[in-house]
């Protein structure tokens, strides 16, 4: 198990010992775990929200009281100016103190909102309180819409709690993309380890500010690289000695020496800062944009740093970090100091004396001296933290989900669930079902009426196989399964503007399919899942297209899913036994005349058809 080498509680300050998952400390499991440290962290951001009231009070009491008092010393002159000290001593004290809880108030406030979330994900109202990051699904990926992995209620907002979007990237990629059986068990115990450490994981989401619109990765690995734009060292002193000349000069000004060295002096350093100019203000305008979030970064590195690791990926990310001198985390922190105080070239006040001072030059020179020192390692830093953000976020689903099971990985083509169900479906609604593929039969055909459970079906499966090659744990009792490429058709829509018409979308995706049943993993096979196959054509094309594309996804070695509410289209099963299974999903009517589902998958051709009740449920003249 991960253990920390500090730190105290991130909310309180107070050491708070570790409470693993499961401990009789708390019978309540997750609900119970999140409630508990829910009602303490509020009870703390209610404290700390009346010292932030009484603070104001008293340093607006304690202004009032120092502006009377100034008014006796310069107004009306019967006080000495020693009276203003006790007031501005006073002030100035309750400024401290006062910042000070409104950083710990601020903490609280993210503690609240992140154990709130919590509690949102285990109660399923989720959806749009997450990072949703609809701008990851790619229009033709294979699997990415039919499968609702990005966008309000996707799965990847129910799993998602990266702080910085490096980490959103590396967890998007991963179900975007399976991983070799060793990548995904390597994963897999990472995940175990961060699971039961909730305190590292709730630091981790506690730093910074709401980052849903932080700066790209990408940018902070093209700035660490790019070539120089002030190569030379000698500026790094040449800077300092003339604002040293200047001040001088303006000193001996002020003791009576005449203005003339210190114009000369000024003029010599302004013709200095022009030549320089051109450069300075690209160092400066590189810096802009990937020096967000630095204080994250930072954050997320001291915690890898500090932290003592079992798991071997983890310690390989660690490994990454270790470096002769400064560890990585004060590096940025420095880097992020730099760009905070060129910042403050911007205030009115401070800009004619950061100009008297070379502030922006000699900044560029600090700035560019860093990149030349450190840039090249940023990507290695970057990717570090985006591994273990993706990881932790794994880690809060698996700590979530206690019942959830981490898959088995095996080199023969198969995918073998108990109990399997949709991760988006509330425990008391859910009803899981067996799926058993690979060698006989290789392909269900599944039927059934409307509404029935077909396309939920499809969709666990495909779930299952994305999360776990991800190297989350997945909603069943038990999964086998081999390395699987997916491929669906479950959600394929008409495109007005590439001129497309829902069948003409389908048989294209349904080519991309067959495409990737070419080109199976290692060991495994490809996994296809097909919705209501060739819907938008005739009964009778529609059948002999389903019969082909079938037989020649089986003879790739593929496994997958066929569902058709077509009795006619059900029956080619039977052509291509063993290899293929029908299955189907069946409704009643209750009691009172409604249709009823129980969600149940049983064997054979589904017998009935309740598109006619439908109609007429709704009020249709059937």
């Amino acid at each position: 198990m991960s253990t920390h080498t500090e730190p105290p509680d991130p909310v309180s300050g107070e050491p708070e010992p570790p409470m693993p998952v499961g401990t009789p400390a708390d019978p309540g499991g997750p609900a119970g775990i999140y409630a508990a440290r829910l009602a303490d962290r509020q009870a703390l951001l209610d404290r700390l929200r009346r010292h932030d009231g009484w603070l104001s009070n008293a340093r607006l009491a304690v202004f009032v009281a120092g502006a009377a008092v100034a008014w006796f010393v310069l107004g009306a002159r019967t006080l000495g100016l020693a009276w203003l000290l006790p007031p501005t001593a006073v002030f100035a004290a309750l400024l401290l103190v006062h910042d000070r809880v409104i950083r710990r108030r601020e903490v609280a406030e993210r503690a609240v909102a992140y154990l709130e979330r919590g509690i949102a994900r285990l109660e399923y109202r989720f959806a749009g309180l997450g990072c949703t990051e609809a701008g990851f699904t790619e229009p033709h990926h294979p699997y990415a819409i039919d499968l609702d992995l990005f966008g309000a209620g996707s799965l990847f907002e129910r799993v998602c709690e990266a702080r910085t979007r490096a980490g959103q990237e590396r967890l998007a990629g991963w179900l975007l993309a399976g991983a070799t059986p060793d990548e995904v068990r390597a994963r897999q115990e990472a995940v175990r380890e961060l699971a039961q450490d909730l305190d590292l994981r709730e630091e981790l989401a506690l730093l910074g500010d709401d980052l849903r619109d932080s700066v790209e990765p990408e940018a902070l690995r093209t700035w660490g690289t790019a070539p120089p734009e002030i190569a030379s060292p000698v500026h790094r002193f040449v800077a300092p000695v003339l604002v040293a000349l200047t001040l001088a000069a303006g000193f001996l000004w002020f003791r009576g020496a005449g203005p003339l060295p210190f114009v000369v002096a000024l003029m010599v350093q302004a013709g200095y800062a022009g030549a320089l100019r051109t450069r300075v203000v690209r160092v400066i305008s590189a810096v802009g944009a990937p020096s967000r979030d630095l204080d994250v970064y930072a954050g997320v590195l001291e915690l890898l740093e500090r932290a003592s690791f079992e798991a071997p990926l983890l310690r390989a990310l660690q490994e990454r970090l270790r470096i002769d001198g400064v560890p990585p985390s004060r590096r940025i922190r420095r880097l992020h100091r730099w760009v905070e105080l060129l910042d403050a070239r911007r205030n009115q006040f401070f800009a004619p004396v950061a100009v008297l001072l070379l502030w922006a030059t000699q900044l560029a020179f600090a700035l560019e001296r860093w990149r030349r020192q450190v840039g090249p390692r940023l990507g290695d830093w970057v990717d570090a933290i985006a591994t273990f953000e993706a990881l932790s976020s794994l880690a809060g689903h698996a700590f979530e989900e206690p019942g959830f099971v981490y898959p088995e990985l095996v080199d023969r083509p198969c995918f073998e669930a108990n109990e399997l169900g949709h991760p988006l479906i509330p425990p008391d609604r859910r009803v899981p079902n067996d799926v058993a593929l690979g060698g006989d039969p290789g392909v269900f055909v599944v039927s059934g009426s409307n509404m029935s459970g077909k396309s939920t079906l499809l969709r666990s499966v495909g779930a299952a196989a994305v999360l776990g090659q991800a190297g989350a744990p997945v909603c069943a009792a038990s999964l086998v399964m081999s390395p699987l490429r997916v491929g669906a058709s479950i959600q394929v829509v008409d495109s007005l503007m590439e001129g497309a018409s829902h069948f003409y979308a389908e048989i294209q995706r349904v080519r991309q399919v067959m495409e990737i049943a070419e080109d199976p993993p290692e060991g495994g096979a490809a996994l296809f899942l097909l919705d209501e196959i060739f819907h938008g054509t005739n009964s009778h094309d529609r059948g002999i297209g389903a019969e082909a594309v079938v037989r020649g996804l089986l003879s790739r070695g593929a496994l997958g899913l066929v569902t058709t509410h077509d009795l006619a289209l059900a029956r080619v099963a039977d052509g291509l036994a063993p290899r293929a299974r029908n299955v189907h999903f069946e409704d009643h009517l209750d009691g009172e005349g409604r249709i009823a589902f129980d969600y149940r998958m049983r064997e054979g051709i589904v017998t009935r058809s309740n598109a006619l009740a439908l109609m007429r449920a709704v009020g249709l003249p059937v």
